[in-house]
């Protein structure tokens, strides 16, 4: 349908008030406006809404299509203007007469709204679980929601006309009625039934004036269970509680990772292409070589990054404790053992690393097998199946390959857990990186033993390099850190190195200062060598180097001695 075409003549402060009121009307579409005064407001205005305005009232009674004129100034001349201009279709209406249509058109408006929003508050009212009940300030009661008749088995058309100051006299409805006062958590029973209830009531205040009161209840056995749902809950958090310490992310990058040799060089490689994947990782190495150190290192390079990495120490928790400390527990009736979650859960979307697997016994190797194969688990005490994304990383110094053998562990979990697998040298096949775990070393315990030491001497280097290191870099770092404690200058020495390091006494069983054939020495020294930096190419390169000969002439020897 076209809109109503109007012009309006005159935009003082009466045709500023029409133009406003015919702006909100749907079916009107103001064509024009016109005053001599080219800074009236309502010229304003139109002009500010791209409305055509002018002084001129020629041109807004030529305006095609305009089915009305108001005219707004009161003056008798310019109505007479209006008549010889327009045309014969075009009405012309004074702004007197505008302002009373206007008047009802309003009226009309707010009651449709008025309907609106009673529609609106009467559906809200159906839909809520707790009962309602409203009275006029006389106490006829004029409206129940259907949850009233839920809750008393009352129905609305029994309610509804009664008095509630005779039905339901010490109900807090009531009550707000005689006292014109808010009344909170009254319990009593309503009038007419036998439901026991809990209610809140509250005055109908209309320009100052009490009009009535509502009332809002819920019987008792609903918040007995609203109760127990909020122990279940505070349960629940309480758990949460405990484990928010938990989450962390890694602490240490690739960055952070020391080591120049070539077998080190390649596990490094291995690891930073592993880290890119979702594939589970298995480090291998002696206790002390780094392994927690990758793990951190292959989470922060991932694109898990940003989400928890959550470890699990398998070797300090006692087997019957690691299960629920892994999949978490249900609260069990009876028990006070307290629902919680476990670190699968709160390692969702992260990482979770599994340091000393080789210590896990075989059923929580099954429970485990069955998250890596098919991303779910079930809590200790629950049947419900829980989904799980979490990439696993598991480091062990045990040989996994003999506990499957002898069946300690479980062939298809090595399988699913070794898709990577990154085998960290001991620190004595590469002595050469020692100065700079060194510096590394003594530069964070500067900061945590408040000293301020600069480093060690050359010849304590040497010392420390030739040392077999059977605790590895963690061995490296209690020797360093028993020196500082000590020190008094601000270098570590080779006599105080040598005090600290438990050199060894015998040589493959024969006392040092023994005296023996040449070739014999020079095996045990070349078996030495081999034992310290491996039988790999680059172990028997740096082997040979240490013994001060050529590569060929080191393997010219094994073989002779074979």
């Amino acid at each position: 349908m076209s809109k109503v075409q109007v012009a309006i003549i005159g935009a003082g402060n009466g045709g500023s008030s029409v133009y406003r009121t015919l702006q909100s009307i749907d079916n009107i579409a103001i064509a024009g406006m016109a005053d001599i005064n080219p800074n009236a407001p309502g010229l304003i205005l139109a002009r500010s809404a791209g409305i055509f305005t002018t002084d001129s009232i020629a041109e807004i009674c030529k305006l095609p299509e305009l089915k009305i004129i108001i005219e707004a100034t009161g003056l008798s001349e310019v109505q007479a203007e209006i008549r010889r201009l327009k045309r014969t279709e075009t009405s012309l209406m004074e702004a007197e007469v505008a302002n009373i249509v206007m008047s009802v058109i309003e009226e009309k408006e707010r009651l449709v709204e008025i309907k609106r929003l009673k529609g609106e508050l009467d559906a809200v009212f159906d839909s809520v679980q707790e009962a309602i009940e409203v009275a006029d300030r006389e106490g006829t009661i004029t409206y129940v929601n259907p949850a009233f008749t839920r809750v008393t088995g009352i129905l609305a058309r029994e309610r509804v006309g009664q008095n509630v100051l005779q039905v339901s006299p010490n109900g807090a409805l009531a009550k707000t009625l005689r006292t014109h006062q808010a009344v909170f958590g009254h319990r009593s029973e309503v009038g007419g039934s036998t439901a026991e209830v809990v209610s809140n009531s509250a005055p109908i205040v209309v320009e100052g004036k009490m009009e009535g009161g509502v009332v809002v209840f819920q019987p008792l056995n609903d918040i007995f269970k609203l109760w127990e749902q909020l122990q279940q809950s505070t349960s629940i958090i309480a758990g949460l509680n405990d484990r928010i310490g938990q989450i962390s992310a890694s602490n240490y990058t690739f960055d952070d990772i020391i080591g120049s040799q070539p077998e080190f060089a390649r596990v490094m490689n291995l690891a930073r292409k592993a880290a890119l994947s979702d594939s589970s990782v298995l480090i291998l190495g002696e206790s002390g070589t780094g392994k927690e150190v990758f793990a951190n290192a292959l989470h922060a390079a991932s694109k898990r990054s940003a989400l928890p990495f959550i470890k699990v120490s398998c070797a300090s928790i006692p087997p019957t404790l690691l299960e629920s400390e892994l999949f978490g527990q249900e609260k069990i009736e009876g028990s006070t053992l307290k629902a919680k979650l476990g670190k699968l859960e709160l390692a969702e979307g992260g990482t979770i690393f599994l340091d000393e697997i080789g210590d896990i016994n075989l059923h929580t190797q099954a429970k485990l097998l069955r998250v890596l194969q098919d991303r779910e688990f079930e809590r200790i005490g629950s049947s419900e199946l829980r989904q799980v994304n979490v990439r696993v990383v598991a480091t062990s110094n045990r040989n996994l390959k003999e506990m499957v053998q002898r069946g300690e562990f479980r062939q298809d979990l090595y399988y699913r857990i070794n898709v990577v697998e990154l085998r960290l040298p001991p620190l004595r096949q590469h002595p050469d990186d020692i100065p700079a775990y060194v510096q590394h070393l003594v530069a964070g315990l500067n900061r945590k033993l408040g000293k301020k030491i600069k480093g060690v001497t050359t010849e304590g280097e040497e010392l420390l390099k030739t040392y077999h290191w059977p605790g590895n870099v963690r061995e490296l770092q209690n020797v360093l850190e028993r020196a500082m404690i000590t020190a008094e200058d601000d270098v570590i020495t080779y006599a105080h190195l040598l005090a600290l390091i438990e050199q060894p006494k015998q040589v493959s069983g024969l006392q040092v200062g023994d005296i023996m054939p040449l070739s014999q020495m020079e095996n045990i020294l070349i078996k030495q060598a081999l034992a310290r930096y491996g039988d790999s190419v680059e172990g028997k390169k740096k082997a040979a180097q240490m013994l001060n000969i050529s590569l060929a002439t080191l393997y010219n020897k094994i073989k002779s001695s074979s």
